[in-house]
């Protein structure tokens, strides 16, 4: 992903253009899947600083307006520990609960994939809870496995257009 975009007015940018949020992705990718674990934000913190290294992946995508974060979605090597041959996936999909339900989710996982296509990928993964089943295959994803793993989540793939 080269430079911000605007999708009405939301702006997309690649975190290394925008590195002052990187604290507050870390907070809710931190809040809403490693807390809960036992994991330090610390911990999520350095994840999402490899966000900002010179090579394609791993890229975290940014929905902002201004200096107010808006949600998130990063592009990674692997998402799930019973799948290694998959890669690479669209995981970390967050959008604050202010801005949900107003089609940010979808703008934020669209760039995500293409940006995981720009960077070589012929196909891009991404899994979720069954609840989010509905979500993704509307937006064009293809569910390829069910149940999977100790979380029983959904696998989901993607082909370039």
């Amino acid at each position: 992903m080269r430079g911000p975009v605007t999708d009405g007015n939301i702006v997309i940018s690649d975190l290394r253009a925008v590195p002052h949020f990187a604290d507050a992705i870390a907070d809710r990718v931190w809040r809403a899947w490693w807390k809960p674990k036992g994991f330090a934000l610390e911990h999520v913190a350095g994840l999402v600083r490899e966000n900002l290294g010179s090579g394609p992946l791993p890229l975290a995508i940014v929905a902002h307006r201004g200096s107010t974060f808006i949600g998130t979605a990063s592009i990674i090597a692997s998402d799930m520990e019973e799948r290694p041959q998959y890669t690479p996936w669209v995981a970390a999909v967050w959008v604050d609960p202010a801005f949900r339900r107003q089609g940010v989710g979808g703008i934020i996982v669209g760039h995500a994939a293409r940006a995981a296509f720009a960077a070589g990928a012929d196909t891009a993964y991404l899994c979720a809870v069954p609840a989010k089943s509905a979500f993704y295959q509307g937006l064009g994803w293809s569910l390829r496995e069910q149940d999977v793993g100790d979380h029983r989540l959904d696998v989901f793939t993607l082909k370039p257009i």
